[in-house]
């Protein structure tokens, strides 16, 4: 792979870190401030029912995409280790030792597979 395209990835790798950890530190906001107000209540629990499961569905909602933000950031991190320790090798399909399409890695710059070798991956989970 070009050192121009290593580059180039490198910036989209850093681009979508820097997003993801605004994104999860609006949730750790947002759930900071939840709790104030349930602190400023006299109660933090609701009074119906209905409320007391819709809190319940909101928070649940809030930790699913905090935890799916989180693994995409380690998926994100781990490429950028790739890429720093090892630029020759980044780029290169982990099951077939073939390079990885600059396209694919635009589209998906912590792909750590080609397009047909995530194919078959997918189809041996399905069976």
């Amino acid at each position: 792979m070009e050192r121009t395209q290593l580059e180039a990835i490198e910036r989209l790798l850093v681009r979508e870190r820097e997003k993801i950890l605004r994104s999860l530190g609006r949730f750790q906001q947002q759930s900071k401030l939840s709790r104030e107000s349930a602190d400023a209540d006299l109660s933090s629990y609701s009074f119906h029912m209905a409320d007391q499961g819709t809190d319940a569905m909101e928070r649940e909602k809030s930790f699913l995409f905090a935890s799916k933000e989180g693994r995409y950031l380690y998926r994100i991190e781990e490429a950028l280790r790739r890429l720093y320790k090892d630029p020759e090798g980044f780029g290169i399909c982990h099951g077939c030792k073939k390079d990885i399409p600059f396209q694919r890695l635009e589209a998906l710059p912590h792909a750590r597979y080609c397009l047909d070798c995530k194919l078959r991956e997918e189809e041996e989970k399905a069976a």
